[in-house]
């Protein structure tokens, strides 16, 4: 999969930080020995991250809970505002913009038309008391789909895609199995064909014959749709099976960033060795 990767980033992320506090002098170069300040107890979630995602690529994120991992990833997505850094995206103004500085309707112009995301939790990408055709729809009618029949046509096409009979498109995603709402959300994601997309912890909290048939999936709609993926886990072997590259993160640092096989195989951080070991 990687040789197909190209050498343009799509995502570019520059220093990017997030603190939950007020900060003050003791922490705001943010040289800690941890994530939390002991002068003024604020949190900082993301410190000073630096990396680049390239078309075709499935970047992972791992590290263990309060890592930063899913606040780095709402940053992303805007749903929380980014103290400081900046971030650009290819398929939005040619990566001349720095997306954090635009306005809010901008912002929402991207999460229409240029990113995907699953939540951990189908209940927060889904409309539970929506049919699964007309939460695909929802994403479709923001991305400026406008036919009727092409929207019931896209709709079918992605259920099929996920393994969703259609004759359940109708039915409401609260009487599916999580599994099956996992599936719907990631044909959600996908409806307005975004060059990135965003996969936060999907596979928690599913049996391991599922998880199986998400990342099945998943491996498969990247192939087919050629879309570039950050994905956050706090599972290694999800991270092994999926990613081409592996970025660990401690206490909001990056603490290493290599080839997933390299991570697994030769990890430099103890760290990262205390994560190799437990998933052996």
């Amino acid at each position: 999969m990687f040789d197909t990767i190209q050498h343009e980033p799509v995502l570019s992320v520059q220093h990017l930080s997030k603190r939950f506090g007020p900060g003050c002098s003791s922490c705001d170069e943010q040289k800690l020995p941890s994530n939390i300040c002991a002068a003024c107890g604020t949190i900082w979630a993301c410190k000073d991250m630096t990396f680049d995602l390239f078309q075709g690529e499935i970047l992972g994120i791992v590290g263990e809970s309060g890592s930063g991992k899913s606040t780095l990833m709402r940053c992303l997505h805007f749903e929380q505002e980014a103290t400081r850094g900046a971030v650009y995206m290819r398929d939005y103004d040619q990566r001349s913009t720095d997306t954090l500085t635009i306005s809010r309707q901008e912002k929402q112009y991207i999460k229409d038309h240029v990113l995907g995301l699953v939540y951990q939790n189908p209940w927060e990408g889904l409309r539970m008391d929506f049919s699964s055709g007309g939460n695909i729809a929802e994403k479709l009618i923001a991305a400026d789909y406008r036919h009727v029949r092409t929207i019931d046509q896209r709709a079918e096409e992605l259920l099929e895609k996920v393994d969703i009979p259609i004759e359940r498109m109708s039915e409401c995603p609260r009487y599916f199995s999580g599994g099956m709402q996992q599936r719907v959300q990631i044909s959600k994601a996908l409806a307005n064909q975004p060059p990135l997309l965003f996969l936060d912890e999907v596979t928690t909290g599913l049996d391991l014959s599922v998880q199986a048939k998400v990342l099945d999936l998943i491996r498969m709609l990247q192939r087919e749709f050629h879309v570039s993926i950050l994905i956050v886990s706090h599972d290694l072997s999800v991270i092994r099976m999926l990613a081409d590259r592996t970025m660990v993160l401690k206490d909001g640092d990056i603490i290493e960033t290599g080839l997933t096989d390299q991570i697994l195989e030769d990890p430099q951080h103890p760290y990262t060795q205390l994560l190799v070991q437990s998933l052996i």
